[in-house]
């Protein structure tokens, strides 16, 4: 009798406060309820996706290493260093010293819009802006002033935002030309050479030198040539 009761009160209670009869108030609760379940499901399913679908990008997003020291390397070692290995770093140098962009792969790892600049020295490239291979070099010579302050502004870059990890070694090229250097020997023979003026004016024993007189024979000839008279 009590439910009975209270179900009576009910009926007339949502027919006050709603104007609508208890048929009608129950079945719009129903429909309420399987819309918000079915909008719940959806969305539901599509977040839990998204974090199935995210999950494995998070998890092949590791954290960098810390920037190695590779000293003083050729230019033909730095491009073992311009991304196709994932396991090494990312370095490129910049007036011969070397740094480590491994943090913007984006922009110099392969694929990227700076890629070819990677595993080099490109500093005539970057102070013209050029992408052309001819000026993939380490070669600065002959840049105008823009240039050369457009280069400078390149290298602060780097050097605010990225470690150094070496340098280029410079290499110099070998001729196998004859060498300019002239033999020596040559002022040697010139100081051994005679005089070709007259024999050479060597002192004697006693002192004096071995020059004739100019006035005739020598007195001592003289003096013989008398004794054999008598």
């Amino acid at each position: 009798m009590a439910a009975l009761q209270l179900w009576e009160t009910l009926k007339e209670s949502i027919t006050v406060y709603t104007g609508l009869s208890p048929t009608t108030f129950f079945t719009g609760i129903a429909l309420g309820l399987a819309v918000y379940y079915t909008l719940s499901s959806l969305f539901g399913s599509s977040d839990r996706h998204y974090e199935r679908s995210t999950r494995p990008n998070q998890e092949e997003i590791r954290p960098l290493p810390p920037p190695v020291q590779v000293g003083e390397i050729t230019e033909e070692e730095l491009k073992a260093y311009d991304g196709s290995d994932p396991n090494k770093p990312l370095l490129m140098a910049i007036k011969a010293q070397i740094y480590d962009v491994s943090q913007s792969r984006v922009f110099y790892g392969p694929g990227g819009p700076y890629a070819l600049f990677a595993g080099k020295d490109a500093s005539r490239a970057l102070a013209k802006m050029s992408f052309e291979d001819k000026d993939l070099t380490a070669d600065i010579s002959g840049l105008g002033p823009f240039e050369l302050e457009a280069l400078q502004d390149w290298e602060y870059k780097f050097m605010s935002k990225y470690v150094k990890v070496g340098t280029v070694k410079k290499t110099i090229p070998v001729t196998d030309g004859p060498s300019d250097v002239e033999p020596v020997e040559s002022s040697n023979r010139d100081v051994d050479k005679p005089a070709e003026n007259g024999p050479s004016e060597k002192p004697a024993e006693n002192g004096s030198y071995g020059k004739p007189t100019e006035n005739g024979p020598s007195e001592n000839a003289a003096g013989s040539g008398d004794a054999d008279k008598e």
